[in-house]
C-alpha cells in the first residue's frame, strides 16, 4: 500500500528550499520585507496550486494566473496574518484562497454563465475537497522524496524505484545493480521508513 502511495511522485521535479519550518516561513512572509520568502513559498506551493487548478479544467496559462492571484491575495493578507494552528490548518486556509482565485478565473472566462454556476461551489464540492487533499499528500511526498534524494545512496534509490515502485522482480533488480536480494529488500524497507519519518515531521511543522 505504501508503495502505491509513492507512485506518481517518483521524481524530484522541484528543488525545494533547505529546511525552514513552516511557521518560520509564514513569519517571514508576514513581515513583508523578505523577497526570498515569497520565492520559497512559490517553490514550495506553486506546483500544488497549479496541479489543483488544472484539475478544475483550467488551461496552463490560466493556472499561472491563478498562482499570481493567490500570491497577490497573500501579499495583501500576510502583513496582518497571525498563524494560529488552533484556529484551523494552514492547508485549509490556503485552499480557500486558491478556490477563490480559481472561481474568479472561471468567472472571467465564462462571464455569460449564471452566477450560481461560477461561485465558489465549483471548487468546494466533495470531489474538489478530495482532489485538494490528494494534491496536498502528493506535495508532502514530493518534498520527502527530495530529502531522500539527498540522503540515501544511488543504489538504494535505484533499487527502491525498480523493485518497490515499478514492480520489477527483486532478483532481477539485484543482478542489474550488483546487489544482493537482501540489499534490495533492505533498501525498500529503509526508504519507506524514512519517507514516513520525513512526512510526519513535515506535517508537524505545518501545524
Amino acid at each position: 500500500m505504501a508503495c502505491e502511495i509513492v507512485k506518481g511522485a517518483l521524481s524530484c521535479t522541484n528543488v525545494f528550499p533547505q529546511p525552514t519550518t513552516h511557521t518560520t516561513l509564514l513569519a517571514r512572509l508576514s513581515e513583508g520585507s523578505d523577497p526570498s520568502a515569497w520565492r520559497e513559498f512559490c517553490d514550495r506551493y506553486g506546483e500544488l496550486i497549479g496541479r489543483f487548478a488544472r484539475q478544475q479544467n483550467l488551461q496552463p496559462t490560466d493556472c499561472d494566473d491563478v498562482l499570481q492571484d493567490v500570491l497577490m491575495a497573500l501579499t495583501r493578507s500576510m502583513p496582518k496574518f497571525q498563524y494560529d494552528p488552533t484556529k484551523g490548518r494552514f492547508r485549509s486556509y490556503l485552499k480557500t484562497i486558491v478556490a477563490h482565485a480559481i472561481s474568479r478565473k472561471i468567472c472571467q472566462k465564462h462571464s455569460d454563465l449564471p452566477l450560481d454556476k461560477i461561485g465558489d461551489g465549483a471548487v468546494s464540492s466533495s470531489d474538489a475537497e478530495q482532489a485538494w487533499e490528494a494534491e496536498w499528500r502528493q506535495y508532502h511526498l514530493r518534498r520527502a522524496m527530495c530529502t531522500i534524494e539527498a540522503e540515501l545512496s544511488p543504489n538504494d534509490r535505484a533499487a527502491f524505484a525498480r523493485y518497490a515502485l515499478r514492480g520489477e522482480d527483486a532478483r532481477k533488480t539485484a543482478e542489474s545493480l550488483g546487489l544482493s536480494i537482501d540489499q534490495v529488500y533492505q533498501a525498500k524497507s529503509r526508504i519507506l521508513k524514512r519517507l514516513t519519518q520525513i512526512i510526519d515531521q513535515q506535517i508537524r511543522e505545518e501545524g
